[in-house]
């Protein structure tokens, strides 16, 4: 398959169109990979979130690995850390307007697995998870257009693993997780400054391994366990990123579950896969309800992450 970047000639975009892997930059794709499957574990799987239907094959990460995070900008979709049999650090990238696989960005501060990451237009961020002899509160950012070793931003109010992050254009938003217990904190940052997290309130109900997603105005925060430490949970939960306080109820998943990607547009939020599952659900952002049937993915696949070209951070 041929490999473009940088600025496209007419020539390129004939051959790429021809080829069938051009996309309209204003589609709004969504990709989840790094799962924890048998045989798809490196495939990026592919949707339209203004569709229904299932995944498609967009290409491979460049290692098997699963339990990263992922975020994106309007060009690139990028996926830091994870787990082959040790943590990883590194950051791999695709280019969502040709399908194809992933290439190396660079490295995070530190190997991690089961955390969080969201961003800007220009930034992404990672924060928490777990190295090699604990969890982590370490949050790291790296600038989408280019390449390169991620940068220290700050510290999380609380270290832990299991956490799931979502953003508007100027704030980034960590929620639940588990520490040496299951909890429901929720923290956030200013993307374009660095520094330590602040407090900005609770979940409706406490959990970890949570799905987020989120519009310029709202993060939704779905499924998890529960604070037994085993119980899967089917609750929606969402917060408006402006302010701070305490998530209220969304509504429900179509079935309890945990460690599913999250992606979305402005105006769709998107869960896929989880624990023995391959479905992917979505819901109106800018409403509450129940979750809707979406399709399905290559494979049941749970700890992985999603990311999209026009997330809550892109507008």
């Amino acid at each position: 398959m041929p490999s473009y970047s940088g600025v496209w000639t007419l020539t390129a975009v004939y051959q790429a169109v021809g080829a069938g892997n051009w996309t309209n930059p204003s589609t709004p794709i969504a990709l989840f990979a790094s799962q924890f499957s048998t045989g798809t574990a490196q495939a990026i799987n592919q949707i339209i979130i203004t569709t229904t239907g299932n995944a498609t094959t967009f290409g491979n990460l460049t290692i098997d690995k699963q339990q990263a995070a992922g975020c994106g900008s309007a060009t690139r979709g990028l996926w830091g850390g994870g787990y082959d049999g040790a943590e990883v650090n590194g950051i791999d990238y695709v280019t969502f307007a040709t399908a194809g696989n992933a290439v190396s960005f660079g490295s995070l501060t530190e190997a991690r697995r089961d955390f969080g990451a969201s961003g800007s237009s220009t930034r992404g961020i990672f924060g928490g998870g777990r190295n090699s002899s604990a969890v982590s509160n370490v949050i790291d950012y790296v600038t989408y257009a280019t390449t390169g070793n991620a940068a220290d931003f700050g510290d999380l109010t609380v270290a832990r693993r299991a956490v799931s992050s979502c953003s508007s254009p100027t704030r980034s938003l960590w929620g639940g997780g588990d520490t040496a217990s299951i909890t429901s904190v929720i923290d956030y940052v200013t993307i374009s400054t660095t520094g330590n997290a602040t407090s900005f309130g609770s979940l409706s109900v406490t959990r970890g391994y949570t799905s987020a997603c989120s519009s310029s105005t709202r993060g939704l925060f779905a499924g998890g366990i529960l604070s037994d430490g085993s119980t899967q949970s089917n609750i929606i939960d969402y917060v408006t990123i402006a302010t701070t306080g305490t998530a209220t109820d969304f509504g429900d998943l179509l079935a309890t579950n945990n460690s599913m990607g999250g992606a979305s547009s402005e105006t769709r939020g998107i869960f896929a896969g989880g624990k023995g599952a391959n479905v992917i659900q979505y819901v109106t952002i800018a409403s509450t309800g129940n979750a809707t049937d979406f399709g399905d993915l290559l494979g049941n696949s749970s700890q992985m992450a999603g990311c999209s070209n026009v997330n809550g951070g892109v507008q």
